[in-house]
């Protein structure tokens, strides 16, 4: 595997020029025509001129213009501003391939770091998203029990069809993410003598509590470090006595877990 990356050269109205925008400068260069330029890129006319027409737009002053008369009837040329843009571009993209080829060559087990690259990139609207391994699979005539060990030694617990179990392809050390959404977790108290038919009760310390006009935002962190959001009501938040630094534990059903693995 090797890191690459893209090089635009931009002001505040967007995009000036890339790659592919400096060769079309640099062939209308050669051949003194918009035409052959956009021809030998495999280009039409009519998209190479809308291209040369933004980068004149957003240069501020002309790249490329047409020339008329002489014994062509005329053509097309780059300005002196536009050959010192193909000039400045070309040395700035030799000092990035530079640098992307050290990042590449300094960066221990860059296969190992991909796969967590791509977990950070992923977006969803559950405010709980922990990575771990599949630690045990218990199969029923419908549903799927997945344990899920965190890489802090908690542990959460999963219950999907049998169905999706097979479609993610999950195996004890499965890598996968579990989704869980804040409403959907209860906290409690160590004091509280109660009974729950939930499967997933982890404990903790409150790190953060935010009041809002209705609801509270109860952060959990687990003793493996982990952290849990919950959201509660002003009411039950103020019942339970929670407060920053305070022990709690953070409860939600089995079956509210989502698993998701990487593509």
């Amino acid at each position: 595997m090797k890191i690459e990356g893209r090089l635009w050269i931009a002001n505040d109205d967007g995009n000036l020029a890339g790659r592919g925008r400096i060769d079309l400068l640099q062939r209308i260069a050669d051949t003194g025509s918009i035409s052959q330029a956009a021809k030998s890129m495999g280009m039409s006319y009519k998209a190479a001129w809308d291209a040369v027409d933004t980068m004149n737009n957003l240069a501020g002053a002309p790249l490329v213009e047409r020339s008329t008369g002489g014994k062509g009837g005329g053509g097309t040329q780059l300005t002196e501003r536009g050959r010192r843009l193909i000039a400045s571009f070309k040395l700035i993209d030799d000092e990035h391939r530079r640098f992307l080829q050290s990042l590449g060559e300094h960066i221990e087990d860059f296969a190992g770091i991909y796969p967590l690259i791509r977990r950070l990139n992923m977006k969803t609207s559950a405010r709980n998203q922990f990575y771990g391994k599949v630690s045990r699979i218990r199969s029923g005539a419908v549903n799927d029990e997945i344990d899920v060990a965190l890489p802090g030694g908690d542990e959460i617990v999963a219950i999907i069809t049998r169905e999706s179990t097979q479609h993610l392809g999950l195996a004890v050390g499965s890598e996968v993410i579990a989704l869980i959404k804040a409403p959907w977790v209860i906290v409690a108290v160590p004091d509280d003598d109660i009974r729950l038919s939930a499967r997933n009760r982890l404990r903790g310390t409150v790190v953060k509590l935010t009041p809002g006009a209705v609801n509270s935002e109860v952060v959990i962190q687990l003793q493996g470090g982990t952290t849990v959001c919950a959201v509660i009501t002003n009411e039950s938040a103020r019942e339970l006595g929670l407060a920053e630094g305070r022990p709690a534990c953070a409860i939600f059903n089995a079956s509210h877990v989502i698993l998701g693995v990487p593509a």
